[in-house]
């Protein structure tokens, strides 16, 4: 009852109240659909910044999710629906956590706006369990969650966590441009020579992924955290292990996950072990002090710092900051 007053709050202050956001923007605050630039609302930080990467600064990119906030407990606030509302453009992720986007996307009436879910560009990888513990070892190449020789263990339901793959990235910059040329004719050109900049960019990252996991001595990641990480695996044929499975939401792991997982990184003299940002690290520590591994942060790039987002922090910086970790573990 209380989020279907919510609700219907929202769409009263939509109707009733002048545009205002409080989130982010690479830009000054526009009409959206009134004004004169391209009035773009991404959900999350990937699509905001393929977004505005495309734009350079000719339309105005919003990103609802607060820079340094958790992104699996957003709720839209009035502002965010009255930003969807006013928008040209809504690209959001879809999966479990985007289950508020429908009811909201009822509730307005700008039926002129072009809505994006990425999850519809790209091939759906099914969830994993990736712990290592009763001998469950995933090969994550597998991606298709089915039972295999090794006691694979799969789940349903289809991962959520698209953007860590690069070349699913290249994808769905290309659709956002798409749709930016198709709305804002006027600047097509300029969207056309910044999105090719942007995924020129991207191959590179993705050629040199793909050379270091290829030269390197081991394939092996080890997470004493969740596992954002699908995707990112399935593209370079990586086996990785975690002591949840996905984007749990357990707060605690087993006691037997973590004593397998201290073993495993022994016995296979695993360098180092992943923590994810957001995240306080607890685990990965224990694992890390138990073992000698290295403890390294590995960004899944779901939503970045206030202090990151203020330096300008990208995509593909923020993976590039992967790529050197990854070279240290595999090495």
């Amino acid at each position: 009852m209380k989020k279907i007053i919510s609700l219907f709050l929202s769409v009263v202050l939509a109707a009733c109240i002048p545009f205002f956001v409080c989130s982010c923007s690479d830009d000054s605050v526009s009409d959206g659909k009134n004004g004169d630039k391209l009035s773009v609302v991404t959900t999350i930080f990937p699509y905001y910044d393929f977004a505005r990467s495309i734009s350079g600064g000719l339309a105005d990119v919003k990103m609802l999710l607060s820079p340094g906030s958790e992104p699996h407990s957003y709720e839209p606030s009035p502002s965010d629906i009255v930003a969807i509302e006013n928008c040209d453009i809504f690209i959001y992720n879809g999966g479990e956590s985007d289950e508020w986007v429908n009811k909201v996307l009822g509730s307005v009436e700008n039926k002129n706006m072009r809505v994006m879910k990425m999850s519809d560009y790209v091939p759906l990888l099914e969830e994993q369990d990736v712990r290592q513990s009763d001998r469950q070892k995933v090969n994550a190449a597998d991606g298709h969650g089915h039972e295999t020789e090794s006691g694979h263990e799969h789940s349903d339901e289809y991962d959520e966590h698209i953007w860590t793959s690069v070349k699913n990235a290249q994808i769905m910059t290309e659709k956002i441009y798409g749709s930016f040329a198709e709305i804002d004719r006027k600047n097509a050109e300029a969207y056309k020579e910044n999105k090719d900049s942007y995924i020129s960019m991207l191959k590179d990252l993705d050629a040199e992924t793909a050379d270091t996991v290829n030269s390197a001595k081991r394939n092996i990641l080890v997470f004493g955290d969740r596992f954002p990480f699908l995707y990112f695996a399935n593209d370079y044929s990586l086996d990785c292990y975690a002591v949840f499975p996905g984007c749990s939401s357990e707060t605690e792991p087993s006691i037997s996950a973590v004593t397998s997982m201290i073993d495993f990184v022994r016995d296979n003299k695993v360098p180092v072990v992943f923590y994810l940002e957001f995240s306080n690290g607890k685990t990965t520590q224990l694992i890390s002090e138990d073992t000698g591994a290295e403890m390294r942060l590995f960004t899944s790039c779901h939503n970045v710092t206030k202090e990151e987002f203020e330096n300008g922090e990208t995509y593909i910086s923020l993976m590039r900051r992967n790529l050197s970790a990854l070279k240290e573990a595999l090495n």
